[in-house]
Protein backbone atom coordinates (compact mmCIF):
# COMPACT_ATOMS: atom_id res chain seq x y z
CA UNK A 1 0.00 0.00 0.00
CA UNK A 2 1.10 3.57 -0.67
CA UNK A 3 1.10 6.05 2.20
CA UNK A 4 -0.69 9.26 1.26
CA UNK A 5 -1.15 12.60 2.99
CA UNK A 6 -4.54 14.23 2.67
CA UNK A 7 -6.77 16.98 4.00
CA UNK A 8 -10.04 15.54 5.23
CA UNK A 9 -13.43 16.25 6.73
CA UNK A 10 -14.12 14.16 9.83
CA UNK A 11 -17.73 15.29 10.29
CA UNK A 12 -20.23 17.75 8.87
CA UNK A 13 -19.40 20.61 11.22
CA UNK A 14 -15.68 20.58 12.09
CA UNK A 15 -12.83 22.15 10.15
CA UNK A 16 -10.96 19.89 7.75
CA UNK A 17 -7.62 18.61 8.99
CA UNK A 18 -4.65 16.44 8.10
CA UNK A 19 -5.42 12.81 7.35
CA UNK A 20 -3.00 10.01 6.51
CA UNK A 21 -4.37 7.11 4.50
CA UNK A 22 -3.30 4.45 2.02
CA UNK A 23 -3.72 4.11 -1.71
CA UNK A 24 -3.55 0.68 -3.36
CA UNK A 25 -0.41 -0.46 -5.12
CA UNK A 26 -0.80 0.13 -8.87
CA UNK A 27 -2.14 -2.91 -10.72
CA UNK A 28 -1.11 -3.83 -14.22
CA UNK A 29 -3.46 -1.21 -15.78
CA UNK A 30 -3.10 1.46 -13.09
CA UNK A 31 -1.15 4.70 -12.98
CA UNK A 32 0.14 6.41 -9.86
CA UNK A 33 -0.14 10.19 -10.12
CA UNK A 34 1.73 12.53 -7.81
CA UNK A 35 -0.82 15.33 -7.39
CA UNK A 36 0.39 18.89 -7.83
CA UNK A 37 -2.95 20.73 -7.71
CA UNK A 38 -6.62 20.10 -6.98
CA UNK A 39 -9.46 22.50 -7.62
CA UNK A 40 -12.18 23.18 -5.04
CA UNK A 41 -15.68 22.58 -6.40
CA UNK A 42 -18.83 23.77 -4.64
CA UNK A 43 -19.92 20.13 -4.55
CA UNK A 44 -16.97 19.44 -2.20
CA UNK A 45 -18.54 21.77 0.32
CA UNK A 46 -22.02 20.30 -0.11
CA UNK A 47 -20.69 16.76 0.32
CA UNK A 48 -18.54 17.25 3.41
CA UNK A 49 -21.32 19.20 5.14
CA UNK A 50 -23.89 16.51 4.42
CA UNK A 51 -26.09 18.79 2.32
CA UNK A 52 -26.75 15.93 -0.12
CA UNK A 53 -27.34 13.24 2.48
CA UNK A 54 -25.49 11.39 5.26
CA UNK A 55 -21.82 10.63 4.61
CA UNK A 56 -19.22 8.16 5.82
CA UNK A 57 -16.27 10.07 7.27
CA UNK A 58 -13.43 10.81 6.97
CA UNK A 59 -13.79 12.25 3.47
CA UNK A 60 -10.88 13.53 1.41
CA UNK A 61 -12.68 15.69 -1.20
CA UNK A 62 -11.49 16.83 -4.59
CA UNK A 63 -12.21 15.82 -8.19
CA UNK A 64 -10.31 18.45 -10.18
CA UNK A 65 -6.95 16.70 -10.01
CA UNK A 66 -3.75 17.27 -11.97
CA UNK A 67 -0.25 15.95 -11.46
CA UNK A 68 2.59 13.91 -12.89
CA UNK A 69 2.67 10.16 -13.52
CA UNK A 70 5.14 8.54 -11.11
CA UNK A 71 4.52 4.83 -11.80
CA UNK A 72 2.65 2.73 -14.36
CA UNK A 73 1.47 -0.88 -14.41
CA UNK A 74 2.87 -3.46 -16.81
CA UNK A 75 -0.05 -3.19 -19.26
CA UNK A 76 -0.40 0.61 -19.28
CA UNK A 77 -0.01 2.00 -22.80
CA UNK A 78 -1.80 5.36 -22.52
CA UNK A 79 0.65 7.18 -20.24
CA UNK A 80 4.31 6.93 -19.31
CA UNK A 81 6.24 8.00 -16.25
CA UNK A 82 6.74 11.76 -16.35
CA UNK A 83 3.55 12.53 -18.28
CA UNK A 84 1.15 15.15 -16.95
CA UNK A 85 -2.23 13.61 -16.16
CA UNK A 86 -5.57 14.47 -14.64
CA UNK A 87 -8.46 12.79 -12.85
CA UNK A 88 -11.98 14.17 -12.94
CA UNK A 89 -15.25 13.40 -11.23
CA UNK A 90 -15.17 9.59 -11.44
CA UNK A 91 -12.50 6.91 -11.30
CA UNK A 92 -14.35 3.84 -12.59
CA UNK A 93 -17.64 2.48 -13.95
CA UNK A 94 -19.09 -0.88 -14.88
CA UNK A 95 -17.60 -0.68 -18.42
CA UNK A 96 -20.23 -3.05 -19.83
CA UNK A 97 -23.54 -1.14 -19.88
CA UNK A 98 -24.80 0.72 -22.93
CA UNK A 99 -23.73 4.10 -21.57
CA UNK A 100 -20.19 2.97 -20.74
CA UNK A 101 -19.82 1.43 -24.19
CA UNK A 102 -20.91 4.75 -25.71
CA UNK A 103 -18.20 6.58 -23.76
CA UNK A 104 -20.77 8.18 -21.46
CA UNK A 105 -19.41 6.66 -18.25
CA UNK A 106 -20.90 9.47 -16.17
CA UNK A 107 -24.30 7.86 -16.86
CA UNK A 108 -23.17 4.30 -16.02
CA UNK A 109 -26.32 2.27 -15.44
CA UNK A 110 -24.70 0.50 -12.50
CA UNK A 111 -23.48 3.80 -11.06
CA UNK A 112 -20.08 5.37 -11.57
CA UNK A 113 -17.43 5.18 -8.87
CA UNK A 114 -16.99 8.84 -8.07
CA UNK A 115 -13.59 10.18 -7.14
CA UNK A 116 -14.44 10.60 -3.48
CA UNK A 117 -17.22 9.66 -1.03
CA UNK A 118 -18.10 6.71 -3.24
CA UNK A 119 -17.30 3.01 -3.53
CA UNK A 120 -14.80 1.30 -5.77
CA UNK A 121 -16.13 -1.52 -7.96
CA UNK A 122 -15.41 -4.03 -5.17
CA UNK A 123 -18.33 -2.45 -3.30
CA UNK A 124 -16.23 -2.09 -0.16
CA UNK A 125 -13.32 0.31 -0.64
CA UNK A 126 -14.26 3.97 -0.25
CA UNK A 127 -12.77 6.43 -2.69
CA UNK A 128 -10.77 9.41 -1.49
CA UNK A 129 -10.14 12.46 -3.60
CA UNK A 130 -7.56 14.98 -4.66
CA UNK A 131 -6.98 17.04 -1.53
CA UNK A 132 -4.02 14.70 -1.22
CA UNK A 133 -0.51 13.98 -2.43
CA UNK A 134 -1.15 11.04 -4.79
CA UNK A 135 -3.83 8.94 -6.41
CA UNK A 136 -3.94 5.55 -8.15
CA UNK A 137 -6.39 5.12 -11.02
CA UNK A 138 -6.99 2.79 -13.96
CA UNK A 139 -5.46 4.32 -17.09
CA UNK A 140 -8.87 4.29 -18.80
CA UNK A 141 -10.09 6.90 -16.29
CA UNK A 142 -7.02 9.15 -16.42
CA UNK A 143 -6.69 12.13 -18.77
CA UNK A 144 -3.65 13.43 -20.62
CA UNK A 145 -2.61 17.00 -19.85
CA UNK A 146 -0.62 18.99 -22.41
CA UNK A 147 2.86 20.03 -21.34
CA UNK A 148 3.72 23.66 -20.68
CA UNK A 149 0.42 24.76 -19.14
CA UNK A 150 0.03 26.27 -15.64
CA UNK A 151 -1.37 23.27 -13.79
CA UNK A 152 -3.26 25.26 -11.18
CA UNK A 153 -5.28 26.82 -14.02
CA UNK A 154 -5.81 23.44 -15.69
CA UNK A 155 -7.19 21.68 -12.60
CA UNK A 156 -10.71 23.24 -12.69
CA UNK A 157 -11.16 22.08 -16.27
CA UNK A 158 -11.67 18.56 -14.89
CA UNK A 159 -15.07 19.59 -13.49
CA UNK A 160 -16.02 23.20 -14.22
CA UNK A 161 -14.55 22.90 -17.70
CA UNK A 162 -16.26 19.70 -18.79
CA UNK A 163 -19.53 20.66 -17.05
CA UNK A 164 -19.88 23.63 -19.38
CA UNK A 165 -18.11 22.23 -22.46
CA UNK A 166 -20.38 19.19 -22.71
CA UNK A 167 -23.71 21.07 -23.14
CA UNK A 168 -22.11 23.58 -25.51
CA UNK A 169 -21.03 20.70 -27.74
CA UNK A 170 -24.30 18.80 -27.28
CA UNK A 171 -26.27 21.79 -28.50
CA UNK A 172 -23.92 22.49 -31.44
CA UNK A 173 -22.61 25.86 -30.31
CA UNK A 174 -20.36 27.43 -32.91
CA UNK A 175 -19.88 30.48 -35.07
CA UNK A 176 -23.05 32.55 -35.12
CA UNK A 177 -24.75 30.81 -32.20
CA UNK A 178 -26.23 33.27 -29.73
CA UNK A 179 -25.33 32.03 -26.24
CA UNK A 180 -26.46 33.48 -22.93
CA UNK A 181 -24.58 32.53 -19.76
CA UNK A 182 -26.58 32.99 -16.59
CA UNK A 183 -24.31 33.60 -13.61
CA UNK A 184 -20.60 34.40 -13.41
CA UNK A 185 -18.96 31.99 -10.98
CA UNK A 186 -16.75 28.94 -11.34
CA UNK A 187 -19.01 27.43 -13.99
CA UNK A 188 -20.14 30.66 -15.58
CA UNK A 189 -16.68 32.01 -16.26
CA UNK A 190 -15.74 28.74 -18.00
CA UNK A 191 -18.96 28.81 -20.05
CA UNK A 192 -18.14 32.31 -21.28
CA UNK A 193 -14.57 31.40 -22.19
CA UNK A 194 -15.50 28.16 -23.94
CA UNK A 195 -18.48 29.53 -25.87
CA UNK A 196 -16.39 32.48 -27.06
CA UNK A 197 -13.57 30.13 -28.12
CA UNK A 198 -16.12 28.12 -30.12
CA UNK A 199 -17.03 31.26 -32.06
CA UNK A 200 -20.39 32.01 -30.43
CA UNK A 201 -21.85 35.44 -29.77
CA UNK A 202 -21.81 35.40 -25.94
CA UNK A 203 -23.83 37.48 -23.50
CA UNK A 204 -23.26 37.32 -19.75
CA UNK A 205 -26.50 37.65 -17.75
CA UNK A 206 -25.98 38.86 -14.20
CA UNK A 207 -27.71 40.55 -11.30
CA UNK A 208 -25.01 43.19 -10.92
CA UNK A 209 -23.41 45.57 -13.37
CA UNK A 210 -20.15 45.34 -11.40
CA UNK A 211 -19.30 42.15 -13.31
CA UNK A 212 -19.46 43.77 -16.74
CA UNK A 213 -15.73 44.42 -17.13
CA UNK A 214 -14.83 40.90 -15.98
CA UNK A 215 -17.37 39.39 -18.37
CA UNK A 216 -15.84 41.31 -21.26
CA UNK A 217 -12.31 40.33 -20.21
CA UNK A 218 -13.37 36.67 -20.19
CA UNK A 219 -14.69 36.93 -23.73
CA UNK A 220 -18.34 38.02 -23.51
CA UNK A 221 -19.50 40.22 -26.38
CA UNK A 222 -22.45 41.67 -24.48
CA UNK A 223 -23.62 42.04 -20.91
CA UNK A 224 -27.09 42.40 -19.40
CA UNK A 225 -28.45 42.83 -15.91
CA UNK A 226 -31.47 40.57 -16.08
CA UNK A 227 -33.17 42.36 -13.17
CA UNK A 228 -33.06 45.64 -15.10
CA UNK A 229 -36.20 46.21 -17.19
CA UNK A 230 -34.40 47.89 -20.08
CA UNK A 231 -31.75 45.18 -20.29
CA UNK A 232 -34.39 42.47 -20.03
CA UNK A 233 -36.41 43.85 -22.94
CA UNK A 234 -33.24 44.06 -25.02
CA UNK A 235 -32.22 40.39 -24.56
CA UNK A 236 -35.59 38.68 -24.18
CA UNK A 237 -36.12 36.14 -26.95
CA UNK A 238 -32.56 36.49 -28.25
CA UNK A 239 -30.69 33.27 -27.46
CA UNK A 240 -30.27 29.93 -29.18
CA UNK A 241 -28.72 28.46 -26.02
CA UNK A 242 -28.71 29.65 -22.42
CA UNK A 243 -26.32 27.94 -20.00
CA UNK A 244 -27.87 28.32 -16.54
CA UNK A 245 -25.09 27.99 -13.95
CA UNK A 246 -27.04 29.39 -10.99
CA UNK A 247 -27.25 27.08 -7.98
CA UNK A 248 -29.55 29.31 -5.89
CA UNK A 249 -33.33 29.05 -6.21
CA UNK A 250 -34.66 31.00 -9.20
CA UNK A 251 -37.67 31.20 -11.49
CA UNK A 252 -36.90 29.00 -14.49
CA UNK A 253 -40.08 30.09 -16.27
CA UNK A 254 -38.83 33.64 -16.46
CA UNK A 255 -35.48 32.70 -17.95
CA UNK A 256 -37.04 30.48 -20.60
CA UNK A 257 -38.30 33.76 -22.08
CA UNK A 258 -34.70 34.57 -22.98
CA UNK A 259 -34.84 31.89 -25.68
CA UNK A 260 -35.49 32.41 -29.37
CA UNK A 261 -37.62 30.00 -31.38
CA UNK A 262 -36.09 26.49 -31.03
CA UNK A 263 -33.82 27.74 -28.24
CA UNK A 264 -32.68 25.56 -25.35
CA UNK A 265 -32.00 26.46 -21.74
CA UNK A 266 -29.52 24.04 -20.16
CA UNK A 267 -29.31 23.60 -16.40
CA UNK A 268 -25.84 22.86 -15.05
CA UNK A 269 -26.39 24.33 -11.59
CA UNK A 270 -28.43 22.34 -9.08
CA UNK A 271 -30.94 24.67 -7.40
CA UNK A 272 -33.48 23.30 -4.95
CA UNK A 273 -36.34 25.40 -6.33
CA UNK A 274 -36.91 26.31 -9.98
CA UNK A 275 -40.27 28.00 -9.51
CA UNK A 276 -43.02 27.39 -12.06
CA UNK A 277 -42.63 26.65 -15.74
CA UNK A 278 -45.64 27.42 -17.91
CA UNK A 279 -46.38 25.09 -20.82
CA UNK A 280 -47.03 27.88 -23.31
CA UNK A 281 -43.62 29.47 -22.68
CA UNK A 282 -42.21 26.29 -24.24
CA UNK A 283 -44.72 25.25 -26.86
CA UNK A 284 -45.41 28.78 -28.04
CA UNK A 285 -41.88 29.09 -29.45
CA UNK A 286 -40.81 25.42 -29.61
CA UNK A 287 -38.33 25.96 -26.79
CA UNK A 288 -36.66 23.29 -24.70
CA UNK A 289 -35.27 22.92 -21.18
CA UNK A 290 -32.44 20.43 -20.72
CA UNK A 291 -30.06 19.32 -18.02
CA UNK A 292 -26.41 18.37 -18.25
CA UNK A 293 -24.01 16.74 -15.80
CA UNK A 294 -20.37 16.32 -16.85
CA UNK A 295 -18.89 14.35 -19.74
CA UNK A 296 -17.41 10.92 -20.29
CA UNK A 297 -13.70 10.25 -20.50
CA UNK A 298 -13.59 10.66 -24.27
CA UNK A 299 -15.34 14.03 -24.20
CA UNK A 300 -13.29 15.22 -21.22
CA UNK A 301 -10.10 14.48 -23.14
CA UNK A 302 -11.56 16.34 -26.14
CA UNK A 303 -12.26 19.31 -23.87
CA UNK A 304 -8.72 19.32 -22.46
CA UNK A 305 -7.26 19.21 -25.96
CA UNK A 306 -9.58 22.02 -27.09
CA UNK A 307 -8.58 24.17 -24.13
CA UNK A 308 -4.88 23.55 -24.74
CA UNK A 309 -5.23 24.45 -28.42
CA UNK A 310 -7.26 27.60 -27.73
CA UNK A 311 -5.59 28.88 -24.58
CA UNK A 312 -8.68 28.39 -22.42
CA UNK A 313 -7.73 28.15 -18.74
CA UNK A 314 -9.57 28.78 -15.49
CA UNK A 315 -9.09 31.97 -13.49
CA UNK A 316 -7.91 30.78 -10.09
CA UNK A 317 -6.71 31.70 -6.65
CA UNK A 318 -4.14 29.14 -5.51
CA UNK A 319 -4.06 28.31 -1.80
CA UNK A 320 -2.49 25.90 0.67
CA UNK A 321 -4.58 22.98 1.93
CA UNK A 322 -4.59 24.58 5.37
CA UNK A 323 -6.69 27.43 3.93
CA UNK A 324 -9.54 25.24 2.70
CA UNK A 325 -12.05 26.19 5.39
CA UNK A 326 -11.44 29.88 4.77
CA UNK A 327 -11.94 29.20 1.07
CA UNK A 328 -15.23 27.41 1.78
CA UNK A 329 -16.45 30.41 3.79
CA UNK A 330 -15.56 32.74 0.95
CA UNK A 331 -17.25 30.48 -1.61
CA UNK A 332 -20.50 30.81 0.33
CA UNK A 333 -20.18 34.58 -0.13
CA UNK A 334 -19.27 34.22 -3.83
CA UNK A 335 -15.93 35.78 -2.92
CA UNK A 336 -13.69 34.06 -5.45
CA UNK A 337 -12.69 34.86 -9.02
CA UNK A 338 -13.34 32.21 -10.07
CA UNK A 339 -12.00 28.98 -8.59
CA UNK A 340 -9.90 28.10 -5.57
CA UNK A 341 -7.14 25.58 -6.30
CA UNK A 342 -5.07 23.76 -3.70
CA UNK A 343 -1.31 23.57 -4.15
CA UNK A 344 -0.92 19.98 -2.97
CA UNK A 345 2.74 20.59 -2.25
CA UNK A 346 1.40 22.11 0.97
CA UNK A 347 0.52 18.57 2.11
CA UNK A 348 4.01 17.13 1.67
Amino acid sequence: MIETNGWASYDANSPLRAHGFQRREPGERDVLIEITHCGICHSDLHTVRGDWGPQSYPIVPGHEIVGRVARVGAKVDKLVVGDLAGVGCFVDSCRTCEQCKRGEEQFCEAGSSFTYASLERDGVTRTQGGYSTRIVVDQDYALKIAAGLPLDRVAPLLCAGITTYSPLRKHHVGKGTRVGVLGLGGLGHMAVKLAAAMGADVTLLSTTRAKKLDAERLGAHDFAVHTDDADWKRVRGRFDVVIDTVSAAHDLGRFVDLLAVDGTLVLVGAPDDLGKLGAFSLIGRRRSVAGSLIGGIRETQEMLDFCAANGVLADVETIAAQQVDAAYARMLKSDVRYRFVIDCGSLR
